[in-house]
């Protein structure tokens, strides 16, 4: 997905509705830095954006393989300089963010993000529906517009 740059300060968010599958997680990268890059954020902050993302939509795969339907959003802060980047699943079940054990294959990646980014959280959704895990990175630069919170009122930081 290209962003035509007279389109990045009007728009403020993007969201997907997608059913996560191994082989389409080069694209949602790509889309991902696209995105980022038409915001002005630096190459090496777009790529770290792309790594949480695949960790994210992983996670789905993983823990909620029985339905891996899902909706991956993008959205700027108020100030323009980061963005927050969430995906929505149908599993209630929210991640601990814990030490990992460095002798496992595996379940460290909620915590590198977070040592990463600085900040990562997740809450349920209204109604049961599900719940959102999300992370916020920067874009570096100056300001460039707005667009909401980073968290919603009621989100849990990790």
């Amino acid at each position: 997905m290209h962003v035509p740059p007279q389109l990045s300060d009007i728009v403020r968010a993007h969201a997907w509705a997608l059913t996560v599958r191994p082989c389409d997680l080069p694209h949602w990268r790509r889309t991902v830095a696209s995105v980022l890059k038409a915001w002005g954020a630096p190459p090496d902050s777009a790529e770290l954006a792309c790594l949480g993302v695949t960790e994210l939509l992983t996670n789905v795969l993983k823990h909620v393989a029985s339905d891996p339907r899902c909706y991956l959003r993008i959205d700027r802060t108020d100030t323009g300089t980061g963005a927050v980047i969430a995906v929505h699943d149908r599993s209630s079940v929210l991640p601990a963010v814990t030490e990992p054990d460095w002798g496992r294959e595996s379940g460290r990646g909620l915590w590198l993000l977070r040592e990463m980014f600085g900040c990562l959280g997740c809450e349920h959704l209204p109604g049961g529906s599900g719940k959102r895990v999300w992370f916020r990175c920067d874009l570096g630069g100056q300001p460039r517009g707005d667009s909401g919170s980073p968290a919603p009122p009621g989100s849990r930081p990790t």
